[in-house]
């Protein structure tokens, strides 16, 4: 069915690898999508990352078109 998503609480980011892993898609997709600017990313400690609301939002919509 899919992975449920996490109530983020206090976080703020996730890493490429954990936003990749929660919309269920290769870490290249999400990679491919912050290089195109369809998902918005910033560098934390040198490190691109998602912002928590970018990946709920994500996750939302990709659960509203699997109940179509």
């Amino acid at each position: 069915m899919g992975t449920p998503m996490p109530k983020s609480g206090h976080r703020k980011y996730y890493s490429v690898d954990e936003a990749a892993w929660l919309l269920g898609v290769a870490r290249s997709t999400v990679s491919r999508a912050i290089r195109t600017g369809e998902v918005p990313a910033v560098r934390r400690r040198n490190r691109l990352v998602v912002p928590a609301h970018v990946v709920e939002r994500l996750f939302g919509e990709a659960a509203g078109g699997e109940r179509q």
